[in-house]
């Protein structure tokens, strides 16, 4: 799509935006409120957009990782984030890290993710993380950004086309976050029944773990 970034329509965030420094910084003062049980709440942020992406295909699949390093990372095969270029050929791609998702962000009423919490978007992921690196994989070209805490600190880093499309997030949890973390296959198990078009599984390579099996799904769809 070509045209000036005001002319689109905003359906999750706003095109006109880059960063909302005062939205991020609202969400790193209060993460009790926006990370309520610890960094379990931040997988299910990411692994709802998958599961969107997976409702509007008729299926899709994510893989969650916990790193040895305290990192995690949400891998799927959707259609990857949405990138545009504008009116000045510049590629644009959806603010949806730092910026709020229109859909959930100040509303009284929004979706409930499966752990009984309020969704609020990915800003809630990236805000509250050291550092984040957003990987995307569409038809049209492939890029990967980090981000500090919410704040861009690449631009878009252009990757050589695997024949793949969807989005990997992988993040470093704040470390207050970090000493609560215990997500384990029964949480992820869960999520199907919430998520019926989404097929999830949990790979946990953190020393000790139980190894991980390409062959070990966590979820399924029905039929």
């Amino acid at each position: 799509m070509d045209g000036t970034r005001i002319s689109w329509v905003n359906t999750t965030h706003d095109w006109a935006g880059t960063v909302d420094a005062v939205h991020l910084g609202r969400i790193r003062r209060e993460p009790a409120e926006f990370a309520p049980g610890g960094p379990e709440h931040l997988v299910l942020e990411i692994v709802a957009y998958a599961a969107d992406e997976a409702a509007s295909r008729g299926g899709g699949r994510c893989v969650v990782t916990l790193h040895p390093d305290g990192s995690v990372s949400v891998e799927d095969d959707g259609r990857g984030t949405d990138t545009r270029v504008d009116e000045h050929g510049h590629v644009v791609r959806k603010p949806v890290m730092a910026t709020k998702d229109l859909r959930f962000f100040d509303l009284q009423e929004t979706e409930r993710l499966p752990d009984g919490h309020p969704r609020r978007g990915m800003s809630v992921v990236a805000a509250l993380s050291e550092w984040l690196t957003h990987t995307n994989r569409r038809l049209n070209g492939s890029w990967t950004q980090r981000y500090e805490h919410g704040i861009p600190v690449t631009g878009l880093q252009p990757l050589d086309p695997d024949g793949t499309t969807g989005t990997c997030v992988r993040f470093l949890p704040d470390e207050a976050l970090r000493t609560r973390w215990s997500l384990t296959d029964v949480d992820v198990l869960r999520w199907s029944e919430r998520w019926p078009h989404l097929t999830a599984r949990l790979d946990d390579h953190r020393e000790g773990a139980y190894p991980a099996r390409e062959d070990r799904p966590m979820t399924r769809r029905p039929g």
